[in-house]
């Protein structure tokens, strides 16, 4: 006889995550003595800064090492208040503030703390990977809007407008964008904040994990910013992960309306309680010291990107757009549908695409239909210039040996 699942309905909804799943699957070949060149993992292959990881040190030495207010330390709920109004002109006092072990608990948070069943929430893609899965964990309904590599992966604003029904509760928007690189001007961002601005029961949350990861002059806004009047019912959230190269860390942070924050809090309070204590102190010391740093290394990614970009484009079969931020391009693999490997293998999608690849050249990439778009793929350029220069020879040589 055999026993009852003991698994829940809601967690038959959603599926692991895409890119952690290329990561280890690459590490898994690594140990088996593969030379595998892995880009599918979404962080800076740069060191924390020195005077941070050393806050940490002296917060551990001091013994800030105790349990802490469930959603963040006082310092850091400053700090977040002086960033704000510094780089993006808003203004929120500390009760407007939460603080989580990495950005994804916000996200959770928020939904989980909002969504009612039969809730939408809009979701551009190409999305990162999680999003979906956290609106229907929350019992929410994710509502796909596409864009098209023309757009460079921007959602235009006659597309949002027609996703939008009176059960739409939220947009989850994010710029730059996790998987590819687009990243939204001050004008794009505006015929967007006009549509929302006609539906006062839509809600954004804006995912500005990416904000200091711009290149070519490129000026970041957030929606918010770009239009006060959506000020009471947006959700700006950001993080130390990307720009600071604290992954490890887990420190995300937003803020918006108290009755959110206070919500979101609650949820905080019966699920993993107060972020790290010692790495909410390097986050404050991330927030408030030097600054120079990030734009000596965004000099590197842009060279990595403009490497990337060029060498793809010169592959049969693949299209690559250049993006404005972030440290992913999204290149279009509908070239290569239909055609043959030399071991006789048809590639029908973005998956074949990606399997085959690991499988002939030992290049882990993450295929499109886990961002919500195919037929495309994502790399990660957040690695050496060697490495990147020797997986873009691979997969010319892949797309040169299909037929």
């Amino acid at each position: 006889m055999s026993s009852p699942s003991i698994i829940s309905e809601s967690l038959s909804r959603i599926k692991p995550s895409a890119t952690i799943a290329v990561t280890q699957k690459a590490r898994d070949l690594k140990e088996k003595g593969v030379d595998v060149i892995g880009l599918g993992a979404g962080e800076p292959d740069f060191d924390t800064p020195d005077n941070i990881k050393q806050a940490g040190i002296q917060a551990i030495n001091a013994g800030k090492t105790k349990y802490t207010a469930v959603d963040g330390i006082p310092e850091l709920k400053e700090a977040i208040c002086a960033k704000f109004k510094r780089e993006n002109g808003l203004e929120y006092s500390p009760s407007q503030v939460t603080v989580a072990p990495g950005g994804k608990p916000i996200i959770y948070n928020a939904m989980t703390a909002t969504l009612n069943p039969g809730d939408e929430v809009i979701i551009p893609a190409p999305y990162w990977v999680s999003y979906p899965d956290i609106v229907l964990l929350a019992g929410g309904t994710p509502v796909i809007v596409e864009t098209k590599l023309e757009d460079k992966f921007r959602v235009q604003a006659e597309d949002l407008e027609k996703a939008i029904s009176e059960k739409t509760k939220w947009i989850i928007f994010n710029s730059p964008s996790n998987p590819s690189g687009a990243a939204y001007s001050r004008e794009e961002l505006k015929a967007l904040t006009d549509v929302l601005m006609r539906h006062p029961q839509v809600w954004v949350l804006t995912d500005d994990m990416y904000e200091h990861l711009v290149y070519d002059d490129f000026e970041f806004t957030t929606p918010a910013q770009v239009e006060p009047g959506l000020y009471d019912r947006t959700l700006t959230m950001n993080g130390v992960s990307k720009a600071y190269a604290m992954t490890g860390w887990r420190i995300g942070y937003g803020a918006g309306p108290e009755v959110l924050i206070k919500a979101m809090a609650k949820v905080q309070s019966q699920s993993t309680s107060n972020p790290t204590s010692i790495s909410q102190w390097a986050a404050v010391e991330a927030l408030n010291g030097p600054q120079d740093f990030i734009p000596e290394r965004n000099k590197v990614f842009k060279e990595r990107r403009d490497l990337v970009v060029s060498m793809l484009n010169q592959a049969n079969g693949i299209e690559c757009a250049t993006p404005e931020g972030a440290f992913y391009v999204y290149p279009s693999c509908a070239g290569t549908i239909g055609k043959k490997t030399p071991s006789g293998v048809t590639i029908e999608s973005d998956e074949d695409f990606a399997r085959e690849l690991l499988e002939a050249e030992a290049v882990a990439v993450v295929h499109g239909a886990a961002f919500g778009l195919s037929p495309f793929f994502r790399i990660s350029y957040a690695t050496s210039t060697e490495a990147l220069e020797e997986a873009c020879a691979r997969i010319q040589r892949f797309c040169g040996s299909l037929t």
